[in-house]
């Protein structure tokens, strides 16, 4: 069973929403969403997940974009 099955809080500190995804702490950090230091997983409710997705869509399609076949 992962965290969010277990029923995880939402990491971002004053938040008590319950969490929708579990990402690698080093990914969300620096990205304006405020978590505490020194995590590993970074639980994000879904308007703290909305957020990060917004502030990373460029950094994201770029690193797609690497990947991809033409």
């Amino acid at each position: 069973m992962g965290l969010i099955s277990k029923g995880a809080k939402c990491s971002v500190t004053g938040c008590d929403n319950d969490g929708v995804r579990s990402l690698t702490a080093s990914k969300v950090d620096g990205t304006g969403v405020g978590i505490p230091h020194g995590l590993k997983k970074a639980i994000l409710c879904k308007e703290h997940y909305k957020e990060w997705k917004k502030a990373t869509k460029g950094d994201r399609d770029t690193e797609k974009a690497r990947f991809s076949r033409f």
